[in-house]
């Protein structure tokens, strides 16, 4: 079977959100409880990417009926939605991604950069720019990752979308990621 794709990304115009959706200026924000009083944390990324699976967020959408009145069981539906932030390449590679958090990263000298845009890195993903689609190159630091509630997303998505991930690079992303998560830190003794 020969897949008919032509660029990395697409533009979706479907009512749905995608694994592989490519969203731009996304605001999170967090509530946190002190003793005696709350704070707000805010963060903007400028663009993040969906990393939930697509049979999920497919199975998810379907089997919401439109009006809440159905009998049918509800397992199906997603509480929340995995998305991991895509910065900008030329600042993740400066370490200066993060200044907006007062957070100061590595800079990443070429051999590490070379490894980077070759996704020969483990820890991240390098996904090239579009013009025509308006899309820098950016990177995926696996470990930055954030899960945001399903009916918020849906509601910012219009608003925020920029393309979508061909399926075959979504699926590199995808497994890239879960390779990442998956790894095993061992022990160190001594003696050895």
């Amino acid at each position: 079977m020969t897949l008919n794709i032509n660029s990395h990304y697409f533009f979706n115009d479907g009512k749905r959100i995608c694994q592989g959706d490519i969203l731009r200026d996304y605001q999170l924000e967090w509530e946190f409880y002190k003793a005696d009083h709350s704070e707000t944390q805010k963060l903007i990324l400028p663009y993040l990417v969906v990393l939930s699976q697509e049979c999920d967020l497919e199975n998810d959408f379907d089997s919401r009926p439109p009006k809440k009145e159905s009998k049918h069981p509800h397992d199906k539906f997603l509480q929340s939605i995995l998305v991991c932030p895509a910065y900008p390449a030329e600042k993740l590679r400066k370490g200066t991604h993060l200044e907006s958090l007062e957070l100061t990263m590595q800079h990443l000298n070429s051999k590490k950069w070379n490894d980077v845009k070759n996704n020969d890195a483990p820890r991240y993903h390098f996904l090239s720019n579009d013009d025509n689609l308006q899309i820098p190159n950016l990177v995926l630091d696996f470990k930055h990752y954030y899960t945001i509630p399903r009916e918020i997303l849906y509601q910012k998505k219009d608003e925020h979308y920029l393309a979508t991930i061909n399926l075959i690079f979504r699926e590199n992303l995808s497994q890239r990621f879960a390779f990442y998560l998956s790894r095993i830190g061992l022990p160190v003794f001594e003696n050895e």
